[in-house]
């Protein structure tokens, strides 16, 4: 297990559409950066998919980006080295917990052209739809996992990695749903810090094989209020670092505000965010950040 050179930044790319919640401490409408940092992610998830072979040159734009028709409606969680450049994304993409099970994305994975795995997971999800109108609670779709190759086995994988828990307790809480690859241990590794198999009937969903990224994929659930108890720690330190994070908006959908107080805690946070915080719990899962970087979502 190896660590980062230097601490890298979080950055939140905001979803193009809807107000942005008062949980964060620096919110900037700005459309440029927004899609410069945008196309870096997408940029860097291109790179990522095609060397792990589950996309095909033809699916990139003419400059290298794996675009989504989603992105711009979703969260995007950022890691940005010194020189500027993304060297980790996620995306999150919340829908209101109401919404229709043909309307995620997840009612058109390959494992629905089998009509009774279909209405398993319709009602899996429907379930989980349920659980969420019950809490008030956001139902989310998690994808687009992204790291550069130099960071394989770097604390800034498992950063990446519990950063949609942190993320989901910033914005309110979720039920959230994704679907993982068997590669690299991907699953494996998401179920290790909480992620869920779906369940109808008493029964798991199995995996079934994407045709689209060849290779086999789990449906997994995870619940915001519940990740492994033993990250707990980590995800609120995650956390405390996206509450004062840069968030880039497209439109003067939030000001710029950061008052006294704010700068204090800033500057305290900024102090806990050392590498050396997070490489020692790293430490103890060094087998497993080894890889984390081989995540990716198909959603």
């Amino acid at each position: 297990m190896k660590l980062a050179a230097a601490q890298r930044r979080l950055f939140l790319l905001a979803p193009g559409t809807g107000g942005i919640p008062p949980s964060f401490a620096k919110v900037r409408p700005d459309e440029g950066r927004h899609e410069h940092l945008l196309a870096k992610a997408q940029r860097l998830r291109g790179e990522a998919y095609l060397a792990d072979g589950a996309i095909q040159p033809w699916q990139l734009t003419s400059d290298g980006r794996f675009r989504t028709a989603n992105d711009e409606e979703s969260w995007h969680l950022l890691s940005l080295n010194d020189a500027g450049d993304v060297c980790g994304c996620a995306r999150y993409l919340a829908h209101d917990n109401t919404v229709p099970f043909t309307q995620l994305g997840v009612s058109k994975v390959a494992l629905t052209q089998d009509e009774p795995w279909e209405r398993k997971l319709r009602w899996a999800v429907e379930a989980d739809l349920l659980l969420a109108r019950k809490r008030n609670y956001t139902y989310v779709e998690v994808g687009g996992w992204a790291l550069h190759r130099e960071l394989r086995g770097s604390s800034e994988a498992i950063r990446i990695a519990l950063g949609a828990y942190a993320l989901a307790r910033n914005l309110g809480g979720c039920i959230g749903v994704t679907t993982a690859t068997t590669r690299h241990s991907s699953s494996s590794i998401l179920r290790r810090i909480g992620g869920q198999s779906l369940t109808a009937g008493g029964s798991e969903l199995l995996p079934y094989h994407d045709p689209n990224y060849r290779c086999e994929m789990n449906v997994l659930r995870f619940d915001s209020n519940l990740p492994n108890p033993r990250y707990e720690a980590w995800i609120e330190q995650i956390r405390n670092q996206i509450w004062i994070a840069p968030v880039i908006c497209r439109t003067a959908q939030g000001q710029y505000r950061e008052n006294e107080s704010l700068r204090t805690l800033r500057q305290v946070a900024g102090r806990s965010q050392s590498p050396q915080g997070l490489g020692s719990m790293a430490g103890r899962d060094a087998s497993w950040l080894e890889n984390v970087a081989g995540v990716h979502q198909g959603i």
